[in-house]
């Protein structure tokens, strides 16, 4: 039996950019995805810690150490630029490897930096 886990979580990243007009997705730091092990085009949820929103979408790589989280498309009317987001993505596996597996998760500080 399979069964999802937590794979990736960047946890409490600050929100850069919207852009309301881009084809969708969420662009992010380079050295935030190889942190957190994320790949591009990876689907990926965001929660909204300022007002509750949670949405689905997919990871565009951004420039590395730049800090970027940019929300892009339709998902720019739900997280605004200065919103706190987490960054969450899972994976399926076997039961039993579940119980050994660990996530890997990251605190990004100031300017979303490691």
């Amino acid at each position: 039996m399979n069964i999802q886990v937590l794979k990736s979580k960047i946890h409490k990243a600050t929100v850069t950019e919207a852009d309301l007009y881009y084809t969708g997705s969420i662009t992010i730091d380079e050295n935030l995805m190889d942190a957190a092990g994320l790949i591009e085009f990876e689907k990926v949820h965001v929660l909204n810690i300022n007002n509750g929103e949670r949405l689905e979408t997919y990871v565009i790589k951004g420039a590395r150490d730049s800090g970027t989280i940019c929300m892009n498309g339709p998902a720019a009317r739900k997280v605004a630029p200065g919103d706190t987001v987490i960054i969450i993505s899972y994976c399926s596996m076997d039961f039993d490897e579940a119980k050994k597996f660990r996530p890997s998760i990251i605190f990004p500080g100031k300017n979303n930096k490691l």
